[in-house]
């Protein structure tokens, strides 16, 4: 067998067949990778790639078979090749120097666009393949009413698509504000970080609807995908037939994998009363003009309206008690106890009717998160992303809730990727305080050096680079920036409260009650006390000896504080809380015993593996009272063990995932 296979072998090369498969072979590849290249600036169509295969594929078999029968005679001409029987090996003719050169130009030229590929590809950015993002689609309609209707269709398509695991859809928040803007698609779609944009166009007349929806490819503004849609609505159920047809096109247009959990919840009708569904579209949108136009003080209060009304005509309608629990959420007092039960009354409504609303599910993972039952905080925004896996808002709760630091930047960086609207600079804000905290400078100063390029001169993110200089130590640095922050708005309260203790911190007492007095008259004409910083008002007095007035301001910190502990409150139990603010009130008035013990409580909570505030233990000035007892020394040294070691976990992930 090994004989026979060595003939055949043999014989291909005396047929010079290897040499036709050899050439062939380099010749196709160059043809198909020309092809590929001048396909898409040339806009040829998708099935000319397919043809040339086919064609290129029974080629080569003819060429195969010809190369076996025939031979190119050295002296020209081609001949049919004689067996290999009838052939003395004197009488077979030399091999051709043609064939050779053919052979290595094949090589070279296969090997030059293998490099001419790759080189390219791998020093451009990455964007991944299935990312879109849903501009507001525009109004065509005579009739500018209708303009609710026709977003209300964008707002469905949006959510359909961010059901989808497969893809990358970032919400509305971060479209909004490409409505009337004059950018291109590419810039567009660079700012978003996606590679492919919806664009659509619609009006509605009398009974029937016209929509022109097109998926362009972000790079270049060629259409992908296109399609129109002329029907007439009799009902909810022809609206909503639209919006699934149209995001499960989208989707495989886009290739994406769509389970059928998610198919279940795209082709979901919320509501089959047509009114209800219109009040809920208007209350929609005027819900984002509250939110895109400052100017319109009405907004949130004919949302309201409108919201009410669709339940008035739907009273199992989901999504407008979701709406109304967000208006109520951000429209109530954050200190008023009847807010969260009141959103919760209304989530309760809205889960009741429709258990897979995603929204829901995320404004209820916020609620146990205030009230500090993590669990279950915790099971509501998984449950939240399991039904949308785009939901930014879900991402960012987790991070909050999230009991350590890896799960914290995790969660925080996905909300990042699909948040760039306006509420991305608060989200790097988060994810930079991380970093800080946790000991990673450097990573913390590069995201607030971003969060600087997207809000220019801001005062709050100025603030926020100044106090993280503040924490870090960085003195004279973070004073610069807070007065810089003043300098553009000089009546940011608590800017005067941290150079009051930046000047505390220094010993400088005389620029401590100077910038103390103008935080706390600011206060007092306010008409409330910030939680966490009362007894830094105490201490404000006692610097100007008055004691009385002192004390008043200490006792009020320590009753805020064991009020906060009672309700179960998230301050009390997390961030720089309430057993915290006790220790130091304590300290202050010579309470070392009670002043120790809250410290304990303190450091056992999860917030000293999240947010360790190790600066605090070494460095605030309110505890010099008891900062040479023994047992004060010995918390601070397992504070700082716990901060170590949790910093150093960190580092290991951060180097594996390569972040570092």
């Amino acid at each position: 067998m090994p004989n026979k296979l060595s003939q055949f072998w043999q014989e291909l090369k005396r047929r010079n067949v290897v040499r036709v498969i050899t050439v062939y072979a380099g010749a196709a590849f160059v043809i198909l990778e020309l092809v590929d290249i001048i396909a898409e600036p040339l806009k040829l169509p998708d099935w000319l790639l397919p043809v040339v295969i086919v064609l290129l594929s029974i080629g080569f078999i003819i060429a195969v078979i010809l190369s076996w029968i025939y031979d190119i005679h050295p002296e020209g001409g081609m001949v049919k090749t004689e067996p290999a029987e009838k052939v003395k090996a004197e009488d077979i003719p030399k091999s051709s120097n043609s064939w050779k050169v053919a052979s290595y130009i094949s090589f070279v030229v296969i090997v030059g666009l293998i490099v001419l590929n790759v080189i390219p590809r791998a020093g451009k950015k990455e964007i991944l393949d299935k990312s879109v993002a849903v501009l507001p689609f525009i109004n065509d309609s005579q009739d500018q009413e209708n303009e609710h209707f026709i977003s209300g269709i964008m707002d469905e398509l949006l959510i359909n698509l961010q059901t989808i695991k497969d893809l990358r859809v970032p919400g509305r928040t971060s479209t909004e504000q490409y409505r009337n803007n004059p950018k291109t698609i590419p810039e567009i779609a660079t700012e978003m970080n996606v590679s492919y944009i919806v664009v659509a166009r619609g009006q509605r007349y009398g009974e029937k609807i016209r929509l022109r929806v097109h998926l362009v490819d972000g790079a270049n503004d060629t259409n992908l995908w296109a399609d129109s849609y002329d029907e007439e609505i009799k009902g909810t159920e022809d609206i909503f037939r639209i919006q699934s047809k149209i995001a499960q096109s989208i989707a495989a247009a886009l290739q994406a994998v769509i389970t059928p959990a998610e198919k279940e919840r795209i082709e979901n009708i919320p509501t089959t009363d047509i009114t209800a569904l219109d009040f809920y579209q208007r209350g929609n949108e005027a819900y984002w003009r509250y939110w895109s136009d400052e100017s319109d003080t009405l907004a949130l209060e004919r949302a309201e309206y409108y919201f009410n009304e669709a339940l008035k005509y739907d009273p199992t309608f989901a999504q407008a008690y979701t709406g109304l629990a967000r208006i109520h959420w951000g429209s109530e007092g954050y200190f008023s106890e009847d807010y969260l039960d009141t959103a919760r009354v209304l989530l309760d409504k809205a889960l009741s009717f429709d258990p897979g609303l995603a929204e829901a599910h995320t404004l209820y993972g916020r609620y146990f998160n205030e009230r500090n039952d993590t669990i279950r905080a915790m099971r509501e925004v998984d449950k939240a992303i399991s039904l949308n896996p785009n939901g930014w808002e879900a991402y960012s709760i987790k991070a909050d809730i999230s009991s350590d630091y890896i799960s914290n930047i995790s969660n925080s960086q996905k909300a990042v990727l699909l948040n760039r609207g306006p509420e991305l600079p608060g989200l790097l804000t988060g994810l930079g305080e991380s970093y800080w905290l946790i000991g990673f400078l450097d990573k913390a100063e590069d995201i607030y050096d971003k969060v600087l390029q997207l809000t220019g001169d801001s005062i709050a993110y100025l603030f926020q680079i100044a106090n993280l200089e503040y924490f870090s130590g960085n003195t004279n640095r973070s004073l610069q920036l807070f007065k810089r922050s003043l300098e553009l708005d000089s009546t940011q309260l608590y800017v005067y409260a941290y150079l009051f203790q930046l000047y505390h911190l220094l010993n400088d007492f005389d620029q401590a009650i100077k910038y103390g007095k103008k935080w706390v008259d600011g206060m007092k004409a306010s008409g409330r006390l910030w939680p966490n910083f009362v007894q830094r008002v105490g201490l404000f007095y006692r610097f100007q000896g008055l004691e009385a007035e002192a004390e008043t301001y200490f006792n009020l910190q320590i009753e805020y504080c064991l009020r906060e502990i009672e309700l179960g409150r998230r301050r009390a139990e997390r961030n720089l809380n309430s057993y915290y603010d006790l220790a130091t009130t304590y300290a202050a008035i010579g309470e070392t015993e009670k002043a120790i013990e809250n410290l304990r409580i303190w450091l056992t909570r999860p917030v000293i593996e999240l947010r360790m505030f190790w600066y605090y233990l070494r460095e605030d000035p309110i505890l010099n009272p008891i900062r040479d007892e023994p047992e004060f020394q010995q918390i601070l040294n397992e504070a700082e063990s716990k901060y170590q070691a949790e910093h150093e976990r960190v580092r290991q992930w951060l180097e594996e995932d390569e972040m570092i």
